[in-house]
């Protein structure tokens, strides 16, 4: 049985903590801006014109750019990771 979109987010959440590091206090610390939303709406953009969007700011360019290259139901389920860690990270501020 396939996973549903809810269990590959959080996979690819899970992840950007273990593997890349990626956790809130890393969140909270490094994109204050609103980097990780910025992200995820980048990698949606349809077509070839989102191969040409820098990263966001501090983001590595080589990285972003592998991540802009993958499949579409790969960039949805990085997009839905991004948008989750936001909201970690905004949740984070509020204590």
């Amino acid at each position: 049985m396939k996973k549903s979109g809810i269990e590959l987010i959080a996979i690819e959440r899970q992840e950007q903590i273990e593997k890349h590091g990626r956790t809130i206090e890393c969140d909270v610390e490094n994109n204050e801006l609103e980097e990780l939303s910025e992200g995820a709406w980048k990698l949606l953009i349809p077509g070839k014109e989102r191969l040409r969007n820098r990263p966001p700011e501090g983001w590595d360019r080589d990285h972003f750019q592998k991540m802009l290259h993958k499949s579409y139901k790969e960039r949805l389920i990085i997009a839905g990771a991004l948008i989750a860690a936001e909201i970690d990270r905004i949740q984070a501020n509020e204590e």
